[in-house]
């Protein structure tokens, strides 16, 4: 499983059943963590569970000092999960990146699912994007800021 997490200032998603739209506002937070997270075959819900506690207190914040040694935890920050089966694309051959790394929606969803449930088990304030839809993700990036952690 693996989470692309980018700190940003603010961050909404809007779905629509398919990209023709029209789109609505399905989540937002302000100050906090967009985490785009990907699924693959041999994922569980232990490791959704390990990846949410990990992107939870990851120190991306900074202190009064400037330095980032605060996490998303200390600061009581908002997180929007967004489903992304293209972070386990290959691109290593060809011209258009193979998928077959990904989980199917089946077994993608319920995991997307357990990492953001449990995001909020430890007091997050969670927005989420919308499974199987069309999605606009749109955010301000802080720093820039973007990390890749897998379990």
């Amino acid at each position: 499983m693996k989470a692309l997490i980018q700190r940003v200032t603010e961050a909404q998603v809007t779905s629509a059943p398919d990209a023709s739209g029209p789109f609505e506002q399905v989540g937002s937070i302000d100050r906090g963590l967009v985490v785009f997270v990907g699924v693959t075959h041999d994922d569980d819900e232990a490791k959704a569970t390990k990846l949410a506690e990990r992107t939870w207190r990851l120190r991306l914040f900074d202190d009064d000092d400037g330095v980032p040694n605060l996490s998303a935890e200390d600061l009581g920050a908002g997180v929007l999960v967004v489903s992304q089966f293209t972070l386990y694309a290959d691109t290593r051959k060809g011209r258009r990146p193979s998928y077959l790394g990904a989980a199917r929606p089946d077994t993608a969803e319920p995991l997307v699912q357990t990492f953001a449930d449990r995001l909020s088990e430890l007091g997050a304030t969670v927005a989420t994007g919308r499974f199987r839809t069309a999605m606009r993700v749109h955010l301000v990036n802080d720093g820039p800021w973007t990390i890749e952690l897998e379990a």
